[in-house]
């Protein structure tokens, strides 16, 4: 439940724009990582990505957010290249890492949930640091895993937490997506 909570106050945090929500993102995936090591392994190995993110996430956000008129970093959508990119990673790292998990079998009860959620998770963090409205996208796409396999793990709590984040994620998207058309011009390749 803390870690949960956490994580909410991040995502809040990150719809601001507001460089806390790294420290607050560690703190979470810190907690969540005791709370998943030993059950899920994707989700837990999911924590320790999101704790390695959001050291670069904060060190990436302190010089970015110069950039921004009001202190908080800039947002953007990512070029044509940029999301090609990011999809080709997804799908070759979910494949590498479910092979990993199934010749590993004590590392994943569900090899390809967990690969997907721990890939899409690095690729998600990664848009965010980046400052890409597409992170957003990426969020929603893993919470389609996610959600369900709380649920039928006995996580029903992470799973309702997660229901939340859904709506959250819908109106920070829309919130970066206005800033984006707003603030910036248009990057070539970005869509119109």
């Amino acid at each position: 439940m803390i870690g949960n909570t956490f994580g909410l106050a991040a995502l809040a945090l990150g719809w601001k724009r507001s460089v806390w929500t790294w420290p607050v993102q560690f703190a979470a995936g810190l907690i969540l990582f005791g709370a998943f090591a030993g059950h899920l392994t994707g989700s837990a190995g999911k924590q320790v990505v999101v704790m390695i993110v959001a050291v670069l996430g904060w060190i990436a956000w302190t010089r970015g957010r110069k950039e921004a008129q009001d202190g908080s970093i800039a947002v953007r959508f990512a070029t044509w290249k940029e999301r090609g990119l990011m999809l080709a990673a997804a799908a070759a790292g979910t494949v590498a890492v479910a092979l990993l998990f199934k010749a590993y079998p004590s590392l994943s009860w569900d090899p390809w949930p967990d690969a997907y959620i721990f890939v899409g998770t690095i690729v998600a963090m990664y848009a965010q640091a980046r400052g890409m409205v597409e992170f957003w996208f990426a969020w929603l796409l893993v919470d389609l895993v996610g959600v369900p396999l709380n649920f039928a793990n006995g996580y029903a709590f992470s799973g309702f937490v997660y229901v939340i984040y859904g709506a959250l994620v819908l109106w920070g998207m829309r919130d970066w997506w206005l800033r984006s058309r707003a603030t910036a011009p248009a990057l070539e390749g970005a869509p119109a």
